[in-house]
């Protein structure tokens, strides 16, 4: 039976505002089951994820359009741009009520500051007992609800939907915007220690395997690297979808990549490439692997 309080337990027509694809991801799954009223602005990938789903449904122009007549405000959190801490701002500004998704389990506290100004919603969603854990001892005042975690459950469908052959090895990349002290970017430390210790896993020296870069990665980012190791088996993934690139593979390999979560969750083997240097794994799920443990280096 189908909980009587709705998900979007918000006041219509409320904008809907997003960046990155995280946030917007869980937004766009309830919107999709509830089909409420809403004012949306996205860009970036939040706004490529919109046009997928609701090709015919546009945006509005600009972030004033989206909040004119607007009766709350529902964001993302991500790190791409200044956008959602904007409409939280002009949110506020306007006495609109502002509520955050937090989409992941990190940094949490900086979500809400750019440029030295903190501006907090009025409550913030999350989406697993982990995230509402973390938000109520990051944000002690600040009320946290826990909704139902609409993508993820729709993303395992679409795995176990597909007949796909699974073969080779899937890995997800994002930018880590840290060099963990050895001066290349950690994306790349990632899947440079990932080659080095991948036969711990079983992995073949010709075994395929296929690179599926970020929404925000620029084109043309691991282009080098692929070339590099083109004789390893290495391509581009050309999936149309990141259910459809695990459905394919044997496992699924990331950094702190919530495909590792979408493929633990569908039962696929899920691994974690973090350099033993690197910092703590910041997903929460007991079935996610961690190379670096299997191979004994686990900091």
């Amino acid at each position: 039976m189908q909980d009587l309080v709705p998900i979007l337990d918000l006041p219509q027509p409320f904008a809907v505002v997003a960046h990155d694809a995280g946030a917007a991801n869980h937004i766009i799954e309830w919107l999709v089951l509830e089909g409420v009223e809403c004012r949306p602005f996205m860009a970036g990938p939040a706004g490529q994820a919109w046009e997928r789903r609701f090709p015919s449904r546009p945006c509005h122009r600009s972030l004033d359009e989206a909040l004119d007549g607007a009766r709350a405000v529902l964001s993302g959190t991500g790190w791409g741009s200044d956008l959602e801490h904007r409409a939280r701002a002009a949110g506020r500004t306007r006495g609109l009520r502002t509520v955050a998704v937090l989409d992941h389990w990190v940094n949490y506290e900086k979500r809400f500051e750019r440029h030295g100004a903190h501006v907090m919603p009025d409550e913030a969603w999350v989406t697993d007992r982990w995230a509402a854990d973390l938000a109520q001892r990051s944000f002690p005042e600040l009320e946290v609800k826990q909704k139902p975690n609409a993508y993820l459950a729709a993303a395992v469908r679409d795995v176990a939907s597909r007949q796909d052959s699974a073969a080779g090895t899937l890995f997800v990349l994002e930018p880590v915007r840290e060099d963990w002290g050895r001066g290349s970017p950690g994306e790349f430390q990632a899947l440079d220690y990932f080659m080095h210790r991948r036969d711990v896993l079983g992995i073949e020296p010709s075994e395929p395997l296929r690179l599926r870069p970020h929404p925000s990665d620029a084109p043309g980012k691991y282009d080098s690297w692929v070339t590099r190791h083109a004789d390893e088996g290495v391509c581009l993934d050309d999936c149309e979808s990141l259910s459809a690139a695990i459905s394919r593979s044997r496992r699924t390999v990331g950094i702190h990549s919530y495909a590792l979560v979408v493929a633990d969750a569908a039962g696929r083997e899920a691994v974690s490439a973090l350099p033993p240097w690197a910092p703590a794994l910041c997903l929460p799920q007991p079935g996610i692997q961690q190379l670096r443990r299997l191979c004994g280096e686990s900091p």
